[in-house]
């Protein structure tokens, strides 16, 4: 592709190696390389200059180029195209991944505080038998939580786990500090491993009276699953919190590194 007028040039930007800098020389070029991409030097679908380009014009050797452009492939900002060339790649909203930082500021937070509503052993009754993979009428250890912030309602948790009669229920675990721990990296040395799911829904009429909204109100629903070492279910149970509490975002494309 011909380079349109209106686009920025090599020369405009005047980037160059900086031979003085501890950053090595090929991640310098990659930092290069994506600037141009943001600033519009070369767009999607563009061809990258060549390896012997990229040398004489950055002074820089051929391991250098091709390290700072097998970079760019494995970041998918590029793509090798055999016989061709490397070219810039589209924005792919596909690929877009939305990370948990909301959720994880919150149960880090100190001004977070859990209020116990109930703790009772229950019979397993339909979806939490089939999670839980036990017999119906089995019992289940069922916990009622509001988690607060500044005093404020922010999430309706509702829990089933296993009973064992040989491990009573620790403050540990009616307080989420495990969760806290999972969210921090420190998580329960018990869990193996856990599914976490979010779904859009509406307030029931008993979720309203805790969080403090209307019945039927726009709400997250985080589903989460925990699994032992024997890779069996160990926890099952979901958070609801209202839609204005909470937000997921991302960002796509290359971002400014220079």
């Amino acid at each position: 592709m011909e380079i349109d007028k209106g686009k920025p040039t090599n020369g405009d930007l005047d980037l160059k190696i900086d031979r003085e800098s501890y950053e090595p020389a090929y991640i310098q070029l990659v930092n290069i390389i994506k600037q141009q991409i943001s600033l519009g030097v070369f767009r999607p679908g563009d061809k990258l200059p060549s390896e012997s380009k990229l040398c004489k014009e950055y002074k820089v050797s051929p391991m250098t180029v091709r390290r700072a452009v097998n970079i760019l492939i494995d970041q998918a900002v590029a793509n090798a195209v055999q016989g061709s060339g490397t070219y810039v790649n589209s924005i792919n909203l596909g690929s877009a991944a939305f990370h948990l930082k909301g959720l994880q500021e919150f149960f880090l937070d100190e001004s977070t505080t859990v209020k116990i509503l109930e703790v009772r052993i229950v019979p397993a009754k339909d979806r939490a038998s089939k999670k839980l993979a036990v017999g119906g009428g089995e019992p289940l250890i069922l916990i009622r939580r509001l988690l607060l912030k500044d005093n404020e309602p922010f999430f309706y948790h509702k829990e089933y786990l296993i009973y064992d009669p040989t491990r009573p229920i620790v403050e540990s675990e009616l307080e989420v500090t495990s969760l806290r721990g999972l969210f921090s990296g420190t998580g329960s040395s018990e869990f193996k491993n856990g599914e976490l799911g979010i779904e859009a829904t509406v307030i029931s009429s008993e979720e309203a009276k805790v969080l403090k909204a209307e019945t039927g109100t726009a709400a997250f629903l985080l589903e989460h699953i925990f699994y032992d070492f024997n890779q069996s279910p160990v926890s099952w149970g979901w958070f609801i919190c209202r839609g204005d509490k909470l937000s997921f975002t991302t960002t796509v494309g290359i971002q400014e590194t220079l």
